[in-house]
C-alpha cells in the first residue's frame, strides 16, 4: 500500500509562487481591491514611463527646457518665460496626447472583448473614418466652425455605429460578422471623405487632411477640458459594468446564468467605446492602431488571461505620447502624429495576423 500524507495547516496555505498570479489586496473591508501583483508592477512601470516621457515632452522645442526646470515651472517656481513655455505652450499637447491615448486605448479593449477577437478596433471597424465624415460634412455644408466640426464628428461616429450595429445586430452583433461589416462600412465612408476633399477649396482641404491624418498640433484647454469632462460620465458606467463584463469572457450562456445580461451589457459597452473613439476623434482626428495595438500590447506585458481596462488605458498613453515625441523631435520633419501610429501600427497588424493564422491553423 502507498501511504497518503495529509498536508499540513501551513502546507494547505500556501498560494502559487507565480509572480503572474500573485495578488495584492489594497484597502479594507467592502472596499478592497484585489489586483494581480505582475499587473501592479507592470502597471507602475508603465505609468512612470508616461511621467518620464511627459516632462520630457514638456522640456523638448525650439525653446528647450532641462527636466528640472519642467519640474520647478510645474510647481510654480522658476522663471515667468519658462511657466509660460511649460503651461501656455506644452501642457495641453502633452495631457491631450496622455488622456486620449487613454480613451482610444480603453474602447479598443472594449470592442475587443465583445468581439473576442485581437482584429477589433475603432478604427478598422469604420468609426474613426464615420467621425471624419462627419467632420467633414459639417464643413462642406455649414462651412463649421470648431464647435460645430466637434459635433459633427461626434455624430458621424454615433451614426456609423447605428449602422455596423443594425447591419450586424442578427446573430448577436459578435466576432467576425460585426469586423467583417465594419470594413465594408469602413471603405464606402472613406471614398466618401475622398469625394468631400476633391470638391472643397484647397485651404479647407489641406487643413481637414491634416487632421484627418490625427495631429495633436493646436489641441488647446477647452476642447481638451471638454473632452476629459465627456469621458468622465463614460468611465463611471464601464466602471459600474466592468464585473459584467468579465462575466462576458466566459460566454453569453454562461453570463447569462450567473446573472448578467449579455446583449444589454454589450450595447452599453459598445455605446461607451463609440462614446471615447468620438470624444478622441473630435479633438485630434482619427488616430490609427492606438486602439488596437493598446490592449493586446498590455495583455501580452502583465501575462493576462483577460483585457485591462487600466493597464490598457497607460499603455495607450505611454503609445500615443512616445508617438508624438518622435513625430516632433526624432524625425527629420515634423509630421502629425497619425503618420508615425499607422507606419508602427501597420507592422503590428501584420504581426498580429500571422499569429492569429499560425494559431487557426
Amino acid at each position: 500500500m502507498t501511504a497518503t500524507r495529509t498536508p499540513t495547516p501551513t502546507e494547505d496555505r500556501l498560494e502559487p509562487v507565480d509572480l503572474g498570479y500573485r495578488r495584492l489586496r489594497l484597502g479594507a473591508g467592502p472596499i478592497a481591491v484585489s489586483v494581480r501583483l505582475r499587473s501592479a508592477i507592470v502597471g507602475a512601470a508603465v505609468a512612470a514611463a508616461v511621467l518620464v516621457l511627459g516632462i520630457l515632452g514638456l522640456g523638448l522645442g525650439t525653446y528647450p527646457l532641462s527636466p528640472d526646470a519642467v519640474v520647478r515651472a510645474l510647481l510654480g517656481g522658476g522663471d515667468a518665460l519658462d511657466r509660460t513655455v511649460v503651461y501656455e505652450w506644452r501642457l495641453a499637447r502633452v495631457i491631450a496626447a496622455i488622456t486620449l491615448g487613454a480613451f482610444l486605448a480603453v474602447a479598443g479593449a472594449l470592442f475587443q472583448t465583445v468581439t473576442r477577437n485581437p482584429l477589433a478596433s475603432p478604427d478598422i471597424l469604420g468609426l474613426s473614418n464615420g467621425a471624419f465624415t462627419g467632420m467633414l460634412v459639417s464643413v462642406v455644408v455649414f462651412s463649421a466652425s470648431w464647435p460645430l466640426m466637434t459635433a459633427g464628428a461626434v455624430i458621424g461616429g454615433l451614426l456609423t455605429a447605428l449602422v455596423i450595429w443594425a447591419f450586424a445586430h442578427r446573430g448577436g452583433a459578435q466576432g467576425f460578422r460585426l469586423i467583417v461589416i465594419g470594413i465594408g462600412v469602413s471603405a464606402m465612408l472613406a471614398s466618401a471623405n475622398t469625394w468631400m476633399l476633391l470638391e472643397v477649396e484647397l485651404e479647407t482641404a489641406m487643413f481637414a487632411s491634416a487632421w484627418g491624418a490625427g495631429t495633436l498640433n493646436g489641441v488647446t484647454g477647452p476642447p481638451l477640458a471638454g473632452a476629459i469632462a465627456c469621458g468622465i460620465p463614460l468611465f463611471a458606467v464601464l466602471l459600474f459594468l466592468a464585473p459584467q463584463l468579465r462575466q462576458l469572457d466566459l460566454g453569453d450562456d454562461v453570463a447569462a446564468a450567473t446573472g448578467a445580461r449579455p446583449q444589454l451589457v454589450r450595447a452599453l459597452v459598445l455605446l461607451a467605446a463609440v462614446g471615447l473613439v468620438s470624444i478622441s476623434t473630435a479633438v485630434i482626428g482619427p488616430v490609427a492602431f492606438i486602439a488596437l495595438a493598446a490592449p493586446q500590447i498590455a495583455r501580452r506585458i502583465a501575462r493576462t488571461p483577460y483585457l485591462s481596462l487600466p493597464l490598457a488605458a497607460l499603455v495607450g498613453a505611454l503609445l500615443l505620447l512616445a508617438s508624438d515625441l518622435i513625430a516632433q523631435h526624432v524625425l527629420p520633419v515634423t509630421l502629425p502624429v497619425g503618420v508615425v501610429t499607422v507606419s508602427v501600427g501597420g507592422l503590428y497588424l501584420v504581426v498580429t495576423i500571422v499569429q492569429e493564422i499560425r494559431r487557426r491553423a
